[in-house]
Protein backbone atom coordinates (compact mmCIF):
# COMPACT_ATOMS: atom_id res chain seq x y z
CA UNK A 1 0.00 0.00 0.00
CA UNK A 2 2.52 2.74 0.80
CA UNK A 3 4.93 1.22 -2.49
CA UNK A 4 1.23 2.16 -4.20
CA UNK A 5 1.25 5.83 -2.91
CA UNK A 6 4.82 6.16 -3.14
CA UNK A 7 4.88 5.53 -7.10
CA UNK A 8 1.96 7.85 -7.43
CA UNK A 9 3.96 10.26 -5.37
CA UNK A 10 6.03 10.12 -7.18
CA UNK A 11 4.62 10.22 -10.76
CA UNK A 12 3.08 13.24 -9.66
CA UNK A 13 6.13 15.42 -9.20
CA UNK A 14 7.73 14.30 -11.70
CA UNK A 15 5.38 15.24 -14.50
CA UNK A 16 5.30 18.44 -12.48
CA UNK A 17 8.58 18.60 -13.13
CA UNK A 18 8.86 18.02 -16.76
CA UNK A 19 6.09 20.72 -16.84
CA UNK A 20 8.40 23.11 -15.63
CA UNK A 21 11.25 22.08 -17.53
CA UNK A 22 9.47 22.89 -20.62
CA UNK A 23 7.55 26.12 -19.63
CA UNK A 24 4.66 25.46 -18.61
CA UNK A 25 2.62 26.11 -15.57
CA UNK A 26 2.14 23.47 -13.79
CA UNK A 27 -1.00 25.60 -11.65
CA UNK A 28 -2.86 26.07 -14.97
CA UNK A 29 -2.63 22.49 -15.79
CA UNK A 30 -5.97 20.83 -15.34
CA UNK A 31 -7.56 17.61 -16.01
CA UNK A 32 -9.12 16.41 -18.75
CA UNK A 33 -12.98 16.08 -17.67
CA UNK A 34 -14.88 12.74 -18.80
CA UNK A 35 -18.61 13.78 -19.78
CA UNK A 36 -19.68 10.26 -19.96
CA UNK A 37 -17.79 8.66 -17.15
CA UNK A 38 -20.52 8.63 -14.39
CA UNK A 39 -22.68 6.68 -17.06
CA UNK A 40 -19.75 4.16 -17.82
CA UNK A 41 -19.47 3.46 -13.65
CA UNK A 42 -23.05 3.32 -13.45
CA UNK A 43 -23.91 0.98 -16.32
CA UNK A 44 -20.80 -1.43 -15.25
CA UNK A 45 -22.06 -1.75 -11.75
CA UNK A 46 -25.77 -2.35 -13.03
CA UNK A 47 -24.46 -4.74 -15.06
CA UNK A 48 -21.88 -6.43 -12.58
CA UNK A 49 -25.19 -6.82 -10.10
CA UNK A 50 -27.15 -8.14 -12.28
CA UNK A 51 -24.89 -10.95 -13.35
CA UNK A 52 -24.67 -11.51 -9.93
CA UNK A 53 -28.22 -11.67 -9.26
CA UNK A 54 -28.21 -14.26 -12.34
CA UNK A 55 -25.49 -16.36 -11.44
CA UNK A 56 -27.30 -16.68 -7.30
CA UNK A 57 -30.48 -17.48 -9.16
CA UNK A 58 -28.82 -19.75 -11.23
CA UNK A 59 -26.92 -21.36 -8.57
CA UNK A 60 -30.02 -21.95 -6.11
CA UNK A 61 -32.18 -23.85 -9.31
CA UNK A 62 -30.20 -24.93 -12.12
CA UNK A 63 -26.61 -25.73 -9.99
CA UNK A 64 -28.62 -26.61 -6.81
CA UNK A 65 -27.01 -30.21 -6.59
CA UNK A 66 -23.17 -28.94 -7.89
CA UNK A 67 -20.93 -27.77 -4.98
CA UNK A 68 -18.58 -26.17 -7.27
CA UNK A 69 -20.50 -22.91 -8.66
CA UNK A 70 -17.50 -20.21 -8.42
CA UNK A 71 -17.08 -20.28 -12.06
CA UNK A 72 -20.34 -18.72 -13.07
CA UNK A 73 -20.48 -16.26 -10.51
CA UNK A 74 -17.09 -14.76 -12.50
CA UNK A 75 -18.07 -15.73 -15.66
CA UNK A 76 -21.89 -13.91 -15.33
CA UNK A 77 -20.40 -10.96 -13.75
CA UNK A 78 -18.27 -10.18 -16.47
CA UNK A 79 -19.74 -10.93 -19.48
CA UNK A 80 -22.94 -8.41 -17.88
CA UNK A 81 -20.32 -6.23 -16.48
CA UNK A 82 -18.70 -5.92 -20.21
CA UNK A 83 -22.01 -5.78 -21.89
CA UNK A 84 -22.51 -3.17 -19.74
CA UNK A 85 -19.44 -0.98 -20.79
CA UNK A 86 -20.22 -2.00 -24.36
CA UNK A 87 -23.79 -0.39 -23.69
CA UNK A 88 -21.63 2.85 -22.33
CA UNK A 89 -20.07 2.73 -25.50
CA UNK A 90 -22.93 2.79 -27.40
CA UNK A 91 -24.74 5.66 -25.85
CA UNK A 92 -21.42 7.49 -25.72
CA UNK A 93 -20.89 7.11 -29.73
CA UNK A 94 -24.58 8.13 -29.92
CA UNK A 95 -24.37 11.56 -28.13
CA UNK A 96 -20.94 12.50 -29.67
CA UNK A 97 -22.32 11.84 -33.07
CA UNK A 98 -25.95 14.54 -31.81
CA UNK A 99 -23.76 16.62 -30.55
CA UNK A 100 -21.23 17.16 -34.02
CA UNK A 101 -24.03 16.77 -36.30
CA UNK A 102 -25.75 19.41 -33.75
CA UNK A 103 -22.50 21.81 -33.91
CA UNK A 104 -22.16 21.28 -38.35
CA UNK A 105 -25.75 22.74 -38.15
CA UNK A 106 -25.18 25.44 -36.21
CA UNK A 107 -22.29 26.86 -38.57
Amino acid sequence: MALTVFGIVYLYKRERMAMIERGMDPRRYKAQSAPFQNLKWGLLLIGSGLGLFIAYVLDRTAFANDNDNEAIYFSLIAIFGGLGLFASYLIEKKETTNQKEDYKIEE
